[in-house]
């Protein structure tokens, strides 16, 4: 359960798309969620991007952070910190950092991208090696939460895949997710309407099926993921936007009459 609990604290980083040319995000902007594992209040997840630089470059550091909470957290704890850094004029990341610990199970390690000469250092502290690996114009599990709410998907028709490369651990997996349309659902803030996605998801090892995971995305310029639900192998997983600040953009909200 708590690998479940992390594998949709990552897929919810990657699940947001923008339809213009209007920034989607801002330094200070803060996301929280709460995750349910069926009826139990599994625990929270939030995500804050800030300014900063590199090699006289402008970029941005982003910090997610996930944990455990409640009954959740006396049958398992997990406490998860994920960062990056990535450049403003091209969304590509210098640097992405991982501090894991699950039940005890730690995970520390560091990895260094340069995009220019397509390779990838990674450190892995917690067991003491070093590594290169050769990459292409990819994005880690966070800095594609935010390439992909710039995007510009003006002409996106229903059954249309939106791709591309992750870099996780020391891999680079194909992305895909599929658009389903639009939808109207209800939040704790009210009525919002939605994009709707399913991304492509490997069946068996944690999901019933490839399209076990549904996303909705606020149909406004800030292309923020409001809900995720996922059909496990074992029960099923929700996550609900809970809080936010900082927006760039007007937050829509659907007033009933």
């Amino acid at each position: 359960m708590k690998k479940y609990l992390l594998y949709l604290l990552l897929l919810l980083t990657v699940t947001s798309f923008s339809q213009s040319n209007k920034e989607a995000y801002k330094s200070g902007e803060w996301l929280k969620y709460r995750m349910h594992y069926g009826f139990i209040n599994a625990g929270y997840a939030t995500i804050k991007i800030d300014s900063t630089s590199n090699q006289n470059q402008e970029a941005y550091h982003v910090v997610g952070k996930g944990w455990t909470t409640g009954v959740a957290k006396f049958f398992f704890k997990v406490k998860d910190n994920y960062q990056t850094r990535f450049y403003k004029k091209n969304n590509k990341p210098y640097h992405f950092r991982r501090r894991v610990d699950e039940g005890g199970h730690i995970i520390s390690r560091d990895v260094y991208f340069d995009q220019e000469e397509n390779i990838a250092l990674i450190k892995d502290h917690r067991k003491k090696i070093e590594k290169t690996v050769t990459i292409e114009n990819v994005q880690d599990m966070i800095s594609s939460f935010y390439y992909l709410r710039n995007q510009d998907l003006t002409n996106i028709e229903i059954a249309d895949e939106v791709k591309l490369k992750m870099f996780f651990d020391s891999e680079t997996f194909d992305f895909r997710m599929r658009f389903l349309g639009t939808e109207v659902i209800r939040t704790k803030f009210g009525k919002v309407k939605c994009y709707k996605f399913r991304p492509i998801v490997q069946s068996g090892r944690v999901f019933k099926a490839e399209e076990s995971l549904t996303v909705w995305v606020t149909a406004d310029d800030n292309k923020v993921p409001v809900r995720i639900k996922a059909e496990l192998v074992v029960g099923s997983l929700k996550a609900d936007l809970d809080e936010f600040k900082g927006l760039t953009n007007p937050f829509n909200i659907i007033f009933d009459n």
